[in-house]
C-alpha cells in the first residue's frame, strides 16, 4: 500500500484525510495550523514539517487548498512539493483552481518526473465526512487508475473527465448550477413565505417534482433554521465563480446568471457574511423582500 501525504486540513480536508487513516492507509499530513495536525497525529497520521517533508516521505502527494495561489505556493515555493517530490510520484490537487494553473502545475510536475491528476470535489462537508464526494478527475488513465482507490475511500461518483485541467472545467460548471440553485430555491422560498405558505411544505412539493434538486435535500435545515455554519463558505463559492466567469471569458462563453449570482455573493463578502455557509444566499433575497421566511 502507497504511503499518501496529505496537505491542507481545512473543512474539506480534515475529513478527507480521517476517512484515509480509517481505512488503513499510512498518512503524512502537513498543515498551517497546527492543532489539525495534531488532531491527525492522534489519529494515527505522521506529521510533516513541510509541504517538501510530505513529499519526500509520500509517493502520492495530496493537496486540499482555497485557491489556485496556496497550491502554487505549497507545490513551487519555498520548501514546496516539488522541492522533495520523487521520480514516479504522483500529485493529486483535490482543490478547486483555474483550469490554466492546473495544466500549468500538471506540466511542471513532469519536470520532475512526476506526475499529477486535478481532482476537485463536490459534496462540500458532509459528503467529506460520509466519504460521498462526488470527484471530477483530470490527467492520464493510468494516473486515475493509480489514485482510484484512493478517490474510492473519499468519494462515491468517481469519474475521469479529460486530460489535465478538464477536472476544473468540470468543477466550474458544478458550482455554476450549485450557485444558480441555491439562488432559484432562496426566491421559491421567500415569494412562497412572503405569501403565506409554510416553508417546509414549499420544499416537500417541490422535492417531488420536477423542480427537486440534491441543494434542497442537503441543504434543507439550513434555510429552514437560518443554520448557515459553513459547510461550503460564501468566500469559497464566490471565488469558484471567480474562476467560472474567466473561463468563461476565456472561451468565449456568456454566463450571464453565473454573474448575477457572483454579484449577489460579492454582496454578501461585503457585508461580512463571506464566512457564512454558501445557503446564506437566502438572507440577501429576504433582505431584498423584507420578510424573513
Amino acid at each position: 500500500m502507497e504511503r499518501i501525504g496529505f496537505i491542507g486540513l481545512g473543512i474539506m480536508g480534515k475529513p478527507m484525510a480521517i476517512n484515509l487513516l480509517k481505512a488503513e492507509y499510512q498518512l503524512v499530513v502537513y498543515n498551517r495550523s497546527k492543532p489539525k495536525v495534531d488532531e491527525l497525529v492522534a489519529k494515527g497520521a505522521e506529521a510533516a514539517g513541510s509541504p517538501r517533508e510530505v513529499a519526500e516521505k509520500s509517493s502520492v502527494i495530496i493537496t486540499m487548498l482555497p485557491d489556485s495561489p496556496q497550491v502554487e505556493e505549497v507545490l513551487t515555493g519555498p520548501d514546496g512539493v516539488f522541492d522533495g517530490v520523487k521520480k514516479g510520484s504522483l500529485i493529486i490537487d483535490m482543490s478547486t483552481i483555474s483550469p490554466v494553473v492546473a495544466r500549468n502545475l500538471s506540466e511542471e510536475a513532469r519536470k520532475y518526473g512526476a506526475s499529477m491528476l486535478d481532482a476537485p470535489v463536490s459534496g462540500g462537508e458532509p459528503g467529506a465526512i460520509q466519504g460521498t464526494l462526488s470527484i471530477m478527475v483530470g490527467g492520464s488513465t493510468e494516473d486515475f487508475e493509480r489514485a482510484k482507490p484512493l478517490f474510492e475511500v473519499m468519494g462515491k461518483t468517481i469519474t475521469l473527465v479529460g486530460e489535465a485541467g478538464a477536472g476544473q472545467i468540470v468543477k466550474a460548471c458544478n458550482q455554476i448550477v450549485v450557485a444558480l440553485t441555491i439562488g432559484a430555491v432562496s426566491e421559491a422560498l421567500v415569494l412562497g413565505s412572503k405569501a403565506g405558505v409554510n416553508p417546509a411544505k414549499i420544499l416537500d412539493v417541490l422535492s417531488g417534482g420536477l423542480a427537486g434538486n440534491k441543494v434542497m435535500e442537503v441543504r434543507r435545515s439550513n434555510f429552514l433554521e437560518h443554520d448557515f455554519k459553513p459547510g461550503f463558505k460564501i468566500d469559497l463559492h464566490h471565488k469558484d465563480l471567480r474562476i467560472a466567469l474567466e473561463t468563461g471569458r476565456d472561451y468565449g462563453v456568456s454566463l450571464p446568471l453565473s454573474a448575477v449570482v457572483d454579484q449577489m455573493m460579492s454582496s454578501l463578502v461585503a457585508r461580512g457574511d463571506g464566512s457564512k455557509d454558501h445557503s446564506a444566499v437566502l438572507t440577501l433575497i429576504e433582505d431584498l423582500a423584507q420578510h424573513k421566511i
